[in-house]
């Protein structure tokens, strides 16, 4: 194609694709979010803050969920308008399987814990 074809091609009209774009700033503040969905359930971890290891758990959790969203939000583009909507149709198909994917863990974690490592053999008691 020759530098005029280019010219008038880009000259005046906007397409859209239906893909969603974004700005350096749209991807700067999605790793600031991203930074900072990571360095709160540290902290929280880390210091103690919440007064009991199920509260704190269950933070986490939703730390964990939001931080997915702003993942598929600000890189991966998913939007309502973008797609025809198909893309929150996997935006809300993703929440639903990290809901189960992290009850599961949990559920499987508390009784491995209260299974693998009974009360009575840890104390002595019988």
């Amino acid at each position: 194609m020759s530098t005029d074809s280019h010219a008038a091609h880009a000259g005046g009209h906007h397409h859209d694709d239906g893909h969603a774009h974004s700005t350096f700033s749209g991807y700067m503040l999605g790793f600031v979010l991203s930074v900072v969905l990571t360095a709160i359930p540290f902290w929280l971890v880390m210091s103690g803050t919440l007064p009991s290891k199920q509260i704190t758990a269950l933070v986490i959790m939703a730390f964990a969920v939001v931080q997915i969203v702003v993942h598929m939000i600000y890189f991966l583009h998913m939007s309502p308008k973008s797609e025809n909507g198909w893309s929150m149709m996997a935006l809300i198909f993703t929440i639903v399987m990290v809901v189960i994917a992290l009850s599961g863990s949990l559920w499987v974690m508390n009784h491995l814990n209260s299974n693998m490592m009974p009360i009575h053999e840890m104390t002595g008691m019988k």
